[in-house]
């Protein structure tokens, strides 16, 4: 599929929601049709932590979970380029908007103990990260061809210097910063890990996600034969893949 799904206009959130203070502090949620109380998937999009990218073409994901019944949260943050982004705000701002579904769950027809917790390229390493807090209960999270090793992003030069540039220096001027923020160094995580990549993405090589779940005890890796880097967020494509691992009993 082409890229323009970081361009198509989204199906409307059914509300924006704010979680906190700043004025990028607010998700979209979007709730399945019934009674309830629904699953719900909390949501990180990617844009490799930068100013540019918003959580506008994650809504298209986001609402096809919806038409298959499960609640979707999904949650802007403070980005590189923001006032406030990058090391420490943005790792802030998604524990304090994953957090807030607890107060959503007590006005909205979501259940509060199915929770998963996904997010797509950089925000596959935000979702990790959250988990690794090991603040909140999750039934599992889910990495899109996620950054989960920052050390070898910063190795690969992903995004042009973006590992770099999140947590404001190198591996050798900011070591502590890499160690408490890579997924592959936070391990073990509790919740159970589903990690899916493409074999041709191009932004983000599988072998990030390989080498995250041939460590960790928890986890598996689902290859998607023939996906590149956005395929893995297009109804239109590769998308059942994450439905399946979205549903919950």
């Amino acid at each position: 599929m082409p890229r323009d799904i970081l361009e198509l206009p989204a199906p409307a959130a059914g509300e924006r929601i704010s979680y906190g203070p700043e004025p990028l502090h607010f998700g979209d949620l979007r709730l399945p049709s019934g009674p309830g109380p629904h699953p719900v998937l909390i949501f990180m999009h990617g844009g490799f932590w930068r100013a540019r990218y918003t959580l506008d073409h994650a809504g298209h994901v986001c609402a096809a979970l919806a038409q298959q019944g499960v609640a979707t949260w999904n949650i802007e943050y403070r980005r590189v380029g923001d006032a406030g982004g990058g090391w420490p705000g943005t790792l802030d701002d998604v524990r304090r908007g994953t957090e807030f579904i607890e107060a959503i769950a007590r006005s909205h027809a979501i259940d509060p103990e199915r929770v998963v917790l996904a997010g797509h390229s950089a925000g596959g390493q935000l979702a990790l990260w959250v988990a690794a807090q090991n603040k909140m209960p999750l039934r599992r999270v889910i990495s899109l061809a996620g950054v989960t090793d920052l050390r070898r992003a910063f190795e690969l030069h992903l995004g042009d210097g973006a590992a770099e540039e999140f947590l404001g220096g190198t591996p050798d001027e900011v070591p502590d910063r890499y160690g408490a923020t890579s997924p592959i160094e936070l391990l073990p995580i509790r919740a159970p890990q589903s990690l899916i990549h493409g074999t041709r993405d191009d932004v983000v090589p599988i072998e990030l996600s390989e080498r995250f779940c041939a460590t960790s005890r928890n986890c598996e890796l689902l290859r998607l034969e023939g996906a590149d880097h956005f395929d893995v967020i297009d109804p239109r494509s590769y998308a059942a893949t994450l439905f399946e691992c979205a549903k919950l009993p």
